[in-house]
This record gives C-alpha cells, sequence and structure tokens, in this order.
C-alpha cells in the first residue's frame, strides 16, 4: 500500500483550492470576486498621485502589495496589516531615517516590489512586503531577484521581526552594514500554510494592474 507524502497532500489540496477559486471566476465573468476586507478598519491608505522618486538619503520606501491593506488586512497568521506597517515604520524611525509607504500594483512579486521601492528611494534601500507577510530588503544597485535580506516564511515572522527589519533597512540606507535580522525556523511551517499562501497569492495577484505605476500613499492609523 502506497502512503502519500506530506507534500504530494499539499500539492492535491492546493490544485483543487486553486480550481475551485477559477471556477467560481469564471462564474463571475472572469474574475475571482474579492471583495474589500472591513473586518479591520484601523489603517487608512490614502493615494496622494504617482510615487516619484525621492531627493533625501535618509528615507526607506515601503512598497506595499496590491491587497495589501484593503482586500486582505492580516498576514497568514493573522497579524493585522496596521501593525504591521506600524512596526516597518517605528523600526525604521528608530534609527533617525524617514519611512515613506508606496503601493506597486503592477506586480505581486516580492522582490519586483521591493526593488520599485528601492529605485524610488532617495537613499537606493526599498522594503517590499506581502499581503501575506513575506518580506524583502532591496537595493536599487541590485538585480531584481537579488535582495539585501529575504524573509520568506511570512508564518514564522512576528510584529518584532517587522520591527528590526525597519531598523535593518535603516541601516543599510546610512550606509551601514547590520547583522542580518534573526529569524525562526520551522520545517514544518511550509507544508502546514502551503495551501493557503497559495490562495492568499492568487488573490494578491487578482488586484496586479499591468504597467500601473507606483502610487504615493498617506498613512493613518486610526
Amino acid at each position: 500500500m502506497n502512503v502519500m507524502s506530506n507534500e504530494e497532500l499539499i500539492k492535491i489540496i492546493t490544485n483543487e483550492v486553486v480550481k475551485k477559486l477559477k471556477s467560481q471566476g469564471n462564474s463571475n465573468g472572469g474574475s475571482i470576486e474579492s471583495k474589500v476586507d472591513t473586518s479591520n478598519m484601523k489603517l487608512e491608505l490614502n493615494e496622494v498621485g504617482v510615487a516619484k522618486a525621492g531627493t533625501r538619503s535618509d528615507e526607506v520606501v515601503i512598497a506595499l502589495a496590491p491587497a495589501f491593506g484593503i482586500y486582505q488586512t492580516k498576514t497568514i497568521v493573522d497579524i493585522p496589516h496596521y501593525k504591521v506597517l506600524s512596526e516597518l515604520m517605528a523600526g525604521i524611525e528608530e534609527e533617525g531615517v524617514t519611512a515613506r509607504v508606496i503601493r506597486v500594483t503592477r506586480t505581486s512579486d516580492v522582490c519586483f516590489m521591493a526593488h520599485d521601492a528601492a529605485v524610488l528611494s532617495g537613499s537606493g534601500i526599498g522594503i517590499g512586503i506581502q499581503s501575506k507577510g513575506t518580506t524583502v530588503i532591496h537595493q536599487k544597485d541590485l538585480q531584481m531577484l537579488e535582495n539585501l535580506e529575504l524573509f520568506p516564511q511570512a508564518p514564522l515572522i512576528t510584529l518584532e521581526t517587522f520591527r528590526l527589519i525597519g531598523k535593518n533597512a535603516a541601516k543599510y540606507a546610512k550606509g551601514e552594514s547590520p547583522s542580518p535580522v534573526p529569524t525562526l525556523n520551522d520545517q514544518m511551517a511550509r507544508p502546514k500554510y502551503q495551501a493557503k499562501a497559495a490562495v492568499l497569492h492568487i488573490k494578491e495577484t487578482e488586484h496586479v494592474v499591468l504597467n500601473a505605476k507606483p502610487v504615493q500613499l498617506e498613512v493613518v492609523f486610526k
């Protein structure tokens, strides 16, 4: 009798979820229905025009994913987005650096978002974050798929970690070479959350607008 591995089981579950979402999308005219999430409205993100290249060397730009804070308001482990963004910004500001927030909708790839942020940042340092919590610190001179620090295991990123990510990004902006942010490691996190991560990424990608320019955001914590 053959015993199915965890990886095989996760793939089957993920494929079935994706098929179900796609079938729902076809019945709704070609796109998967995704409504504004009003379950946690403690964060207001106001669009104030196209994001422009910064001229200040003491800034770090944070690029939010297409659904962040609108259609999704919590990470994969239910950390509210307003707390995530607050910690990132606090970490940056603790180092005497300014945080500027934009939204990137041309892609749902966190490395590309982070690179867009870095290119627009006066310091050349940017942070990209997906709605599920995956985060990257990037530098404008690096290739898209390179980075300064990558935090791929979203289920293991705590609020303390987000704050340290902000601090490290600010240190890079000041020309320092900080030690990488320490992260937790759990081999079971990937199989445990793989299906949920796939669903959240699909929902994120629904809101991608190809070739759209990054948008400057005004952040209001309520």
